[in-house]
């Protein structure tokens, strides 16, 4: 049986891993500049404090994988799959996100500002203390996301289902909603940003 890949601060530049199964591989503070990792494959793997700049996640798919403290920029998840994902505390910066298919997952405190993140599916999805601000939400589903603490500063929540999510210490009146799909307690926490005195027992 071939051990998983394992490395620890190693910089990868420049190759091809298209199509790769890398399993359970672990690697930790690597950087990776311009590798093709598209069409890869991975279950219980472990990216622990690395770069990612350049480089492509095209089509490929990830299963219970670990993407904790990470730095990607201008990195492609074009048609990606994030199957149960931990990406606590990354961060994306000018990566194309989109179109991505999410199962589920922890994205505590992952920081995505200024993404196109319209039409995701990121029902479910644990997003507490993430910074979305400036991102575009339009048509995204939100359902049952966990958002507690998150920031949504002029996130663009144009028609945005956030019904049944967790929205303690959202500032909602800090984004731009049109249309937005709130359920009760979204629209009375809502309503109370803006200064109304709601009285759910009427």
């Amino acid at each position: 049986m071939t051990e998983p890949r394992a490395a620890t601060g190693q910089h990868v530049r420049g190759e091809d891993w298209y199509g790769d199964d890398l399993g359970a591989a672990r690697f930790v503070g690597c950087t990776f500049t311009d590798v093709d990792l598209s069409e890869t494959t991975s279950s219980g793997a472990t990216f622990e404090r690395c770069t990612f700049h350049g480089g492509r996640f095209n089509a490929s798919t990830h299963t219970a994988t670990a993407f904790v403290g990470c730095d990607f920029r201008r990195t492609s998840f074009f048609d990606a799959t994030l199957d149960g994902c931990k990406l606590v505390g990354s961060v994306f910066a000018e990566c194309t996100l989109r179109p991505l298919t999410v199962v589920g997952g922890s994205w505590l405190g992952v920081t995505i500002r200024g993404a196109n993140l319209s039409r995701l599916d990121l029902a479910g999805v644990d997003l507490r203390e993430a910074d979305l601000s400036m991102s575009d939400l339009t048509l995204t589903s939100l359902a049952r996301a966990r958002l507690d603490r998150a920031v949504l500063r002029q996130a663009k929540l144009d028609r945005t289902d956030l019904r049944g999510a967790s929205l303690d210490g959202v500032d909602l009146a800090a984004a731009e909603l049109r249309r937005t799909r709130l359920d009760l307690a979204g629209a009375v926490l809502l309503a109370e940003l803006q200064g109304a005195d709601v009285d759910t027992s009427a």
